[in-house]
């Protein structure tokens, strides 16, 4: 029996270890960018009513003037003669993106944004407005109640408050789609997959893993681009179904990304150190002006009461730290690591890194935003 436990045991324990977590593996759909699966940018102009004095002032506004008198016209309404004094109305330029493959009478969202000097959107109304996209054709109509989602108030005295931005807004399913984009999908012979992240690496692997699954289907042409073509017994549409779900361990290069106004750094898993030595300290040098008063002897004619100077100069080093070393090819916990030992603040791990940067020592790419 105790022989049988201990056969057993040793059964599960090589079980656990061939069933271990496995490298976390990224969808090709999430790395890659389908071609021609694209969103189309639309833009119109036009104007909102029905605003609450919030509206542009038609003397600033000229554009929004010839606007609202354009529109009264062809409802037959003649206004040219009238002095229009309202700021109930506001110009607006609209924009959308028509996702790939919409179909005529669908919906979508559009952004309202204000172009003259109106303080507010909340409550007003989008008139019909076409959306046209880069060739000039529309290809979609918006109109409905615009939602800024913020919140704008002044009083009397001047004072105001304001949350979020009142002069932009959205209109949920706002428009209606006139003009489907003409795109064969299914006849298309190739297909190019555009890596998000170009590398080489990369390619290769998805390129291998589409090839073993559906062997001469796929080919890394660069970093960038990798060709797919359908298999036998698949069209276009079922071989980018197959394809986008399969499952690939992506590569990157070393980089080091800082923000130095948000003081934020990130790092890579790949990013290495050669041999160096690191220490860190601060300096700090304090200056006080304490004024003292000197007044003359009691019942003395002469001499005036007058204020002298003192200066407090100091002098403060930080004591107690040390030199961290750190080994060739050390990894990125070891760096951090050490740098959080060393008690740095986000600002010196910045300057420090630049400095191994420019010492030789650290094997990645720099990117400062």
């Amino acid at each position: 029996m105790r022989l049988f436990l201990s056969v057993l045991l040793a059964s599960l324990a090589v079980v656990a270890l061939a069933a271990g977590p496995a490298a976390a593996k990224s969808r090709i759909k999430d790395i890659v960018d389908f071609e021609g699966v694209r969103d189309n940018p639309l833009v119109g102009y036009g104007i909102v009513v029905g605003l609450a004095g919030t509206g542009d002032a038609l003397r600033n506004a000229p554009m929004t003037q010839q606007s609202l008198e354009g529109m009264l016209e062809r409802m037959g309404v003649n206004t040219r003669a009238a002095n229009l004094n309202t700021k109930n109305v506001a110009a607006v330029m609209v924009t959308a993106k028509l996702p790939p493959f919409a179909a005529s009478g669908a919906h979508m969202d559009v952004t309202v944004s204000a172009m003259g000097d109106a303080k507010s959107l909340l409550g007003g109304t989008l008139l019909v407005t076409p959306l046209l996209g880069a060739d000039g054709q529309t290809y979609a109509v918006a109109q409905g109640t615009v939602q800024t989602g913020s919140i704008s108030a002044s009083g009397a005295s001047g004072s105001s408050v304001s949350k979020g931005v009142p002069t932009a807004g959205r209109i949920a399913d706002g428009a209606v789609i006139e003009r489907e984009v003409a795109f064969n999908f299914d006849s298309m012979p190739t297909m190019r997959l555009t890596l998000r992240n170009p590398d080489f690496t990369t390619s290769q692997r998805i390129a291998e893993v589409i090839n073993a699954r559906y062997p001469g289907s796929a080919l890394a042409e660069n970093p960038t681009i990798v060709a797919i073509k359908p298999a036998p017994g698949l069209d276009m549409m079922g071989m980018v179904t197959q394809v986008e779900n399969l499952g690939v361990d992506p590569d990157y290069p070393a980089k080091v990304v800082i923000d130095e106004v948000a003081g934020v750094i990130v790092m890579g898993e790949n990013v290495r150190i050669s041999t160096v030595a690191i220490q860190q300290g601060n300096l700090t040098i304090t200056v006080r002006e304490t004024p003292a008063v000197s007044q003359p002897n009691a019942f003395s004619k002469t001499g005036t009461t007058t204020t002298v100077p003192q200066s407090d100069v100091s002098v403060d080093e930080e004591k107690g730290k040390k030199f961290m070393t750190l080994k060739s090819g050390a990894s990125l916990a070891t760096l951090v690591s050490g740098l959080n030992a060393l008690g740095v603040t986000p600002r010196d791990m910045i300057s420090i890194l630049q400095t191994i940067k420019t010492a030789g020592a650290l094997q990645a790419e720099i990117e400062v935003m």
